[in-house]
């Protein structure tokens, strides 16, 4: 029976690509080589029509025991308590992986941080070689920190997905699988956090325009009604691309088909309560982790929030409002408590990453 298991050639599908024939001995190999991944579709090269995962090839990975461990893609119907519990005993269990990934995003982003800082409070002083090695290097940081985004995003995936089946991963075997999903997830995040951006570029022009026209009406009323609509757009694109990420690295789907699939999962469920449809939970997830990061950086800024109140209900001049702001932002230099709090909320940044992933498991059909 296990010479006949050697014979059997297998397609696998891998990033949208199907790769095959492969007898198990050059399973096992991709396996090694991080090619291939317990959550690839794979099937029988004289079978077109049934796919499993890799993982339920015989004796390509290690077998799992259904009556102590759970399922590959557990589909328990937590409650929305329930899911954050276990976002914090999973992000618990595997803090130290999620702690090496969050520095490949982190550790650049500090480092270009402090060196514009230092360039910030020296731009009185005229440019020389120095200068310029050092503005080089804080943009090298802040791409190199936009360069591993993708590998993060993907990490946190895997990871959780791992640790909420009951399994162990080590960093270094999680970064050799992720790297192969780095052109899809990175294209991906080019189209969605640009959106995101262009949207947030369009509401505070918008705002700008109510600035400037404070004192004609219709002005004011046509800037608002524009607000509304972006307001009615962002909700909307967030609501469709909430599981992007799920779907492009935990079912391997190509770039279209996880923006499709995240759009159908996020508005699924309309049979249940709102309360349990994914939507609503997505919704209250991601308000939860916006109301930390706020919490988190008022306090700083609240002086500086303050004044700026104060200079709008008090001058009618925005470009003297502007250039106000302006100088007190640069009076206050470099804030240790800002930077040490934003510190604190990159460290905890997995914790959404891994909500999702739960609610992506528990979601899926």
């Amino acid at each position: 029976m296990i010479a006949v298991c050697m014979e059997e050639q297998w397609i696998v599908r891998i990033l949208g690509k199907e790769y095959g024939p492969a007898d198990l001995e050059t399973l096992h190999e991709w396996k090694r080589e991080g090619r291939v991944i317990r959550q690839n579709p794979a099937r029988r090269v004289d079978d077109s029509d049934i796919w499993i995962t890799a993982a339920e090839i015989p004796e390509l990975f290690e077998p799992i025991q259904l009556e102590t461990s759970p399922p590959e893609l557990p589909q328990v119907h937590r409650s929305l308590g329930q899911v954050l519990g276990e976002t914090f005993r999973i992000y618990g269990k595997g803090f130290f992986q999620f702690f090496y990934l969050t520095l490949l995003v982190a550790l650049p982003s500090v480092c270009g941080q402090l060196s514009g800082s230092a360039l910030d409070s020296s731009s009185a002083v005229n440019p020389d070689l120095r200068t310029a090695v050092a503005a080089a290097f804080t943009v090298c940081m802040y791409l190199l920190s936009v360069a591993a985004l993708p590998i993060y995003i993907a990490g946190i995936q895997i990871l959780t997905a791992e640790l909420a089946a009951g399994r162990e991963a080590r960093i270094f075997g999680l970064v050799q699988q992720v790297l192969r999903f780095w052109p899809r997830v990175a294209m991906l995040c080019v189209f969605v956090y640009g959106v995101f951006f262009l949207l947030l570029g369009f509401a505070v022009l918008i705002a700008g325009m109510i600035v400037v026209g404070a004192n004609s009406i219709p002005l004011i009323l046509g800037a608002l009604t524009l607000l509304v609509i972006q307001v009615w757009m962002f909700g909307r694109f967030f609501i469709n691309v909430m599981f992007w990420q799920q779907f492009a690295v935990l079912a391997d789907s190509p770039a279209g088909d996880a923006l499709r699939q995240s759009k159908e999962l996020a508005r699924s469920g309309s049979d249940l309560p709102w309360y349990q449809r994914p939507m609503w939970r997505g919704v209250f997830i991601s308000s939860l982790w916006i109301a930390f990061v706020i919490a988190l950086s008022v306090g700083p800024e609240w002086s500086l929030i303050r004044q700026y109140f104060h200079e709008i209900s008090n001058s009618t001049d925005p470009q003297a409002v502007l250039q106000t702001l302006k100088a007190s932002s640069e009076a206050q230099g470099f804030n240790l408590t800002r930077f040490a709090l934003g510190l604190v909320q990159t460290l905890f940044r997995p914790l959404l990453g891994i909500a999702f992933v739960l609610l992506y498991l528990d979601s899926e059909p």
